[in-house]
């Protein structure tokens, strides 16, 4: 017997909720901190996930006070959701609504402006009114409706550059974006796949990447990722976060994205890859005095 099946498929074109083509900045504007091009190095930095409020507070001094003292914009991060976790059993943070509230009290409590990640379109809207950056998981980096939904808060967004992208392929996300009105846009470079569990940051393409007209992000501490290379985590080296912090700064990067903890073993989440409080308070100190000589140099020109 012969049995057919018929199925009402509605398909929904994407429609942007502006249309116009919004021409792209070369600089963004986080609170009060500013990235891009002749700007003081940017540093983006913090847990990968909410921790407790004692550890959120004793990341968010270290931070505050080393970039204060040596004259970089701090923009606090931390996720209140990781749903792109390698197993089930891996922890994801306390939630959106917990989770804004906990980062709220943080900018209060520091005076620092702060950027969380989105996974969802109706996150973004309840993400904006705390934070002054959204980001755009690499992952998601291609997804539409995502993209629209965080244009349409009016805030910066930061897309993470997709381990499957040239950079080239990035002028997409940041065409979306523009699209849907999205006025100030910043890319991040966090790494390639090269298929033996390992991320590789090609320094040309970095180059590429800066030439598409936005401010660009290296982000320190997913590079060191070994995807794949853990039991149920991602494992990591991140005795090579130094290394690469040094060579993007001196590179000509506007900001660096660093994750650390006070017990990278302890972490709810990327404890493979975090640094230490003290490493990062060096390496800070370290890409300070690599972006101070470019800048004397530059000046001397």
């Amino acid at each position: 017997m012969k049995i057919e099946l018929k199925a009402s498929i509605m398909v929904l074109p994407f429609q942007p909720s502006c249309g116009y083509d919004v021409p792209m900045q070369p600089h963004i504007s986080i609170g009060n901190v500013k990235i891009g091009p002749e700007m003081p190095l940017g540093i983006i930095a913090g847990p990968c996930v909410l921790e407790d409020m004692e550890t959120n507070r004793k990341i968010a001094g270290m931070l505050q006070e080393t970039c204060s003292d040596l004259g970089l914009p701090l923009v606090f991060k931390a996720s209140f959701d990781k749903a792109n976790r390698t197993s089930m059993r891996s922890h994801r943070g306390p939630g959106i609504e917990e989770g804004l509230g906990m980062l709220s009290k943080i900018k209060d409590e520091f005076d620092v402006p702060l950027t969380t990640d989105v996974h969802l379109p109706e996150q973004a809207s309840m993400a904006a009114e705390v934070a002054e950056l959204l980001q755009v998981p690499a992952f998601l980096c291609r997804q539409t409706d995502l993209l629209q939904a965080c244009a349409e808060t009016d805030r910066p967004v930061n897309v993470k550059k997709g381990q499957f992208l040239s950079p080239a392929e990035m002028s997409h996300p940041l065409e979306k974006l523009s699209s849907c009105g999205c006025q100030e846009s910043m890319l991040t470079e966090r790494g390639t796949f090269f298929g033996y569990h390992r991320l590789v940051n090609d320094f040309i393409g970095l180059g590429d990447l800066m030439e598409l007209g936005v401010p660009v992000c290296f982000d320190v501490t997913h590079s060191t990722q070994l995807p794949g290379a853990g039991a149920d985590v991602t494992a990591g080296r991140p005795d090579r976060a130094g290394l690469l912090a040094r060579a993007s700064v001196a590179a000509g990067v506007h900001a660096l994205f660093i994750e650390c903890h006070p017990d990278p073993a302890s972490a709810m989440s990327d404890g493979s890859t975090m640094q230490t409080l003290e490493a990062a308070e060096r390496l800070l100190r370290e890409v300070a005095a690599i972006r101070h000589v470019m800048e004397s140099d530059a000046a001397a020109t």
